[in-house]
């Protein structure tokens, strides 16, 4: 079913699933160091990008000289996690959901509410985004696939969410702010997520970690006596095709 969602956002979406109305987040793609493109992992898994570029329709290099062929492999960022990561996390990463409430911060396409849906037991689970035209396009799968009974999607701020912060057993957050938000602005939403995340047990998921996200950020957060990682398995998926590099960036945090 989620390769059908897949398909449905693909026919709605660019192909490089970024909205005009996202302004910083495609300047901060631009601004990179190494040329990069924005590749949705959960539209787009590696056979389909391999066909696209078969068609022409997309590539994995670009030209270090203008007009000559030497090519360097473009960088690659998705906001979104794959099927595959989606999996690790509901079946490796997080405990039985049943009964629990599973907040997404930044839901953007849905992909965390539709695979909770369809790979936990989460009795209700919330996505909060800031964009009102993916808002829209989470509606529009919640309604087709029926899953307006454990799913509501939230066209809100983090910041102005603070009792649902308060109530989540779980929260995920991917790639949420760096992109979106300028550092004052992020180091904001941080230091609310830090006040509002505070009940004991409750877990929170975070691509890259809560290390690598704060740092450079002028916040004043003790991450030690907030939370506790729990160390994950990597190595679930013997198969070699696997990205472990992606499952590595995958981090499981406790409340304390």
């Amino acid at each position: 079913m989620l390769k059908n969602i897949a398909e449905d956002l693909r026919n709605c979406l660019p192909l490089e699933t970024m909205l005009s109305s996202e302004h910083l987040a495609l300047q901060k793609i631009q601004q990179q160091p190494e040329p990069t493109v924005h590749v949705d992992a959960f539209l787009y898994d590696e056979d389909f990008i391999d066909s696209l570029c078969e068609e022409g329709k997309m590539s994995r290099n670009y030209c270090t000289v203008c007009g000559s062929h030497q090519t360097a492999p473009l960088g690659f960022i998705s906001h979104s996690f794959s099927l595959m990561e989606l999996k690790f996390i509901y079946h490796h990463v997080l405990p039985d959901l049943s009964e629990k409430i599973l907040v997404d911060v930044g839901s953007r396409l849905g992909t965390v509410l539709y695979g909770g849906y369809l790979y936990s037991s989460a009795s209700q689970l919330y996505g909060v985004e800031l964009n009102g035209d993916f808002c829209q396009l989470q509606e529009m799968v919640i309604k087709k696939y029926q899953f307006t009974d454990r799913i509501k999607v939230l066209h809100a701020d983090i910041c102005t969410q603070g009792s649902l912060l308060q109530n989540a057993d779980i929260i995920i957050m991917n790639n949420v702010f760096e992109y979106f938000l300028n550092e004052a602005e992020q180091a904001r939403a941080w230091d609310y997520i830090s006040h509002n995340v505070r009940r004991r047990g409750s877990l929170l998921v975070t691509v890259p970690s809560l290390e690598e996200s704060l740092s450079g950020l002028q916040v004043n957060i003790q991450l030690s006596s907030w939370v506790d990682e729990v160390p994950l398995n990597y190595d679930v998926y013997p198969e070699k095709d696997i990205d472990r590099e992606a499952l590595k960036q995958i981090h499981l945090y406790k409340i304390l």
